[in-house]
């Protein structure tokens, strides 16, 4: 089975040794996504914004895999404050509401930096495979 790596030439890609996605065998891996604009690398303040660039930057790598945010099947949110939860949930259902992956909702204690509000990781299937 052919293996893809998908980047976004994000920085923190090569200084930490991995890749934004990665195809194989039908699926498409999306690594943990903060809300940086990779182009710029600038991080929103509002969990709202940041959440929005997640979603951007995840469809993006998708789409380089032939995959889409349609074709999610599992989601992982993380986010800082369960506060943040009831201003994150209309994005997510604005991205998945009829999609409906298997998902997951982490408080975590902290992301790798203290701006950094909320992370997104998902697997999709590649269009393709699904047939």
């Amino acid at each position: 089975m052919e293996r893809r790596l998908i980047s976004t030439g994000s920085p923190f890609e090569k200084a930490a040794g991995y890749s934004r996605a990665v195809a194989q065998g039908g699926f498409v891996f999306v690594a943990g996504t903060t809300g940086y604009d990779y182009a710029t690398m600038v991080l929103p303040e509002s969990v709202e914004d940041q959440a929005r660039n997640c979603f951007k930057t995840i469809a993006a790598a998708l789409a380089e895999a032939g995959s889409s945010l349609k074709d999610v099947v599992r989601a992982t949110y993380y986010i800082i404050d369960a506060a943040d939860a009831d201003k994150v949930f209309p994005i997510f259902g604005e991205v998945f509401g009829d999609i409906r992956p298997a998902a997951t909702l982490v408080v975590v204690a902290g992301l790798l930096k203290p701006e950094i509000r909320v992370e997104v990781e998902v697997t999709a299937m590649v269009q393709a495979a699904r047939g």
